[in-house]
């Protein structure tokens, strides 16, 4: 049988970290995509350890252009999956005021996701079968007044998973948009957190399982696709006048 291939861009991230040393530990050959390469070698060495079959690190952020995965990819082979896991937490405040930040907050968070599903997509659809599995949030179901840009961007994302599922349906790819809730990561870690926040142990699990079922579009818990409909059927005069 052969091994399953991974690619992980942004692999870095708590989340990221958490799927890889699932699939390390099913022996998987995994890619690691990451904008600090030495943290970067020191993850792939940890996933060797658990029993990957081979890990190979490349360095990539969300400045440069998406065809240089795709160029390093010629010499190692397309994957079976690709997640795409990097993003960044925005200042709203200082986006409200300073549209340099607003256009470095879209830049990182939705452009260069959209860029990267492109090219990767299609080429998921050129070799035939894959997974091309994309982490968003539950941020993108409602703009609120503490998040908007974050939010916003991650809408854009939804958006643009929904069309490219669609357009690669029958063609063996499979287009997953993750949906996490609050996750305690070094990115959230000035949060007070409460019992709504999950680990990203939890939410790596769910990202394995739901890419191996085929999903189409999961929330992580799989509590928060209820707590969204409830807020997402709140009517807007009401929704306004709200501090969620």
């Amino acid at each position: 049988m052969n091994e399953l291939r991974v690619l992980i861009i942004g692999a870095t991230s708590a989340i990221a970290q958490a799927c890889a040393r699932i699939w390390a530990a099913r022996g998987a050959q995994l890619l690691l995509a990451a904008r600090d390469a030495p943290r970067g070698e020191a993850i792939a060495a940890d996933l060797r350890l658990r029993g990957a079959a081979a890990v190979h690190c490349l360095r990539y952020d969300a400045g440069l252009p998406p065809q240089s995965l795709l160029d390093a990819l010629s010499g190692i082979g397309m994957p079976d999956i690709v997640l795409i896991a990097h993003g960044s937490l925005p200042d709203q405040a200082r986006c409200e005021h300073a549209l340099e930040a607003l256009h470095e907050a879209y830049r990182i968070n939705a452009l260069s996701v959209l860029e990267l599903a492109t090219l990767l997509g299609e080429a998921l659809r050129a070799q035939g079968h894959g997974t091309l599995a994309v982490i968003g949030s539950v941020a993108g179901d409602r703009g609120r007044a503490s998040n908007y840009v974050y939010g916003s961007a991650k809408a854009a994302v939804a958006a643009f998973l929904s069309g490219l599922r669609q357009r690669l349906h029958g063609s063996g790819v499979n287009v997953l948009t993750i949906k996490p809730g609050f996750v305690d990561t070094p990115m959230t870690r000035d949060f007070a957190k409460n019992a709504l926040w999950a680990q990203p142990e939890t939410i790596a699990a769910g990202i394995v399982r739901a890419i191996e079922q085929g999903r189409a579009v999961v929330y992580l818990p799989g509590w928060w696709r209820w707590l969204m409909l409830l807020i997402r059927l709140i009517p807007e005069p009401l929704f306004r006048r709200l501090r969620l």
